[in-house]
């Protein structure tokens, strides 16, 4: 190929590569002679091979690469933990789901809640206030008080049994927002107030006119019981819901697996157990304790968290111990009534059908979320390497 006004030469001429004097652009070259470039036809068949990937390198991994001993793959933090939506009973269902896990924060959650029972009812002891260990007058002070924490401790006790038997955040034992959702409850608490308001004040004139029921409060030391309660009566409340509805139910409903099989068996269980656990006196007193429970199985699906039965039990509790306290130990307000027992447990069952028939009327308004998040990371190639602990 010949340049501008004739400049370069061929090979073999001045300003040639070969030969012990090549020359380049008629500069001296005094290096070995290059290599002769192949023939296209020389050249390999086969394309050059990439190196192997490694942490750091540019570019996305490989869609999966060999297992390597002692390391896990786990999802990046934040991920949400199950692979679709679950409700709240099936919250228990994460992408690590085993059968063993409910079985063994019951076991734990059994545990801990007696032994801290225990130490509660040991400090009140050893601080002189301890009451009679019967705790049978609830509507002493002191005996309420240390009733309430002796069940408070409940809570951090299914929130430890969430975190070390299902390694799950403890606010999924609240909601399947994982956290409990403060909006709604005073919402709650205002249809809580009218429907069990009107059915307890309702009981309470029953058993003055069907009953022997008189007035002889109020007790004594009605002023430190209403701070007792409105203090500690509301965290008791969440505790048995917590317990009852936050684990028990969500275990019960994990083994089940079928959503509304589930459901069923979980809020039938849980009630019967619930009702029990209150040592009823006679069989209406269970069933009004039972259909309770049921109220608070049904509310729970309903919105998909504990919010509206924390409210349905710590306002029907907060009445009771409020009226008992005001009007004395000659009203029954927690047992149905010798006499008129079967409309007492009717206007219950009125008073908290009214309640959940009303907090389902309010979802169109107030839109509780219903499922949990969800990130599918079935068929996934590996996220990120952690260390088997």
């Amino acid at each position: 190929m010949t340049g501008p006004g004739g400049q370069g030469h061929r090979a073999g001429e001045q300003g040639h590569w070969g030969g012990e004097q090549g020359h380049w652009g008629g500069e001296p070259y005094a290096g070995p002679p290059p290599t002769r470039r192949p023939e296209p036809s020389q050249w390999p068949i086969a394309p050059p091979q990439a190196p192997p990937w490694r942490p750091g390198s540019w570019g996305p991994p490989p869609a999966a690469l060999p297992p390597q001993a002692g390391v896990r793959w786990a999802a990046p933090p934040g991920t949400a933990p199950h692979d679709v939506p679950r409700p709240f009973l099936l919250a228990m269902r994460a992408r690590d789901w085993a059968w063993w896990r409910p079985l063994l924060g019951l076991v734990l959650l059994a545990v801990v809640y007696v032994v801290a029972a225990v130490v509660v009812l040991l400090l009140s002891l050893l601080t002189g206030i301890g009451p009679d260990l019967a705790l049978l007058d609830l509507v002493d002070p002191v005996v309420l008080l240390v009733t309430n924490l002796s069940l408070i401790v409940a809570i951090p006790t299914v929130w430890l049994a969430w975190s070390v038997a299902h390694g799950m955040r403890p606010g999924w034992s609240s909601s399947v927002l994982a956290r409990l959702r403060w909006r709604l409850l005073p919402r709650f608490a205002v249809v809580a107030l009218v429907t069990l308001g009107t059915g307890i004040g309702l009981s309470v004139v029953l058993g003055f006119v069907l009953g022997d029921d008189e007035v002889t409060g109020p007790v004594q030391d009605f002023g430190w019981l209403l701070v007792v309660v409105l203090l500690t009566t509301p965290l008791q409340s969440a505790a048995e819901e917590y317990l009852f509805r936050g684990y028990l139910s969500q275990a019960i409903a994990g083994w089940v697996r079928a959503p509304r099989a589930g459901a069923v068996v979980a809020a039938v269980v849980t009630a019967a157990l619930f009702s029990a656990a209150h040592a009823p006196p006679d069989f209406l007193t269970f069933l009004d304790r039972f259909l309770f429970g049921l109220a608070a199985s049904a509310v729970v699906g309903l919105t998909g968290g504990l919010e509206a039965a924390i409210v349905l039990h710590a306002v029907n509790n907060v009445l009771v111990f409020v009226l008992a306290g005001a009007l004395g130990d000659g009203v029954v307000t927690e047992e149905a009534p010798h006499g008129g027992g079967e409309l007492f447990v009717l206007l219950s069952a009125l008073a908290m059908g009214s309640y959940v028939a009303l907090v389902a009327r309010s979802r169109r308004r107030l839109r509780p979320e219903l499922v949990t998040a969800a990130h599918d990371l079935r068929g996934s190639g590996p996220l990120a390497p952690a260390r088997a602990g």
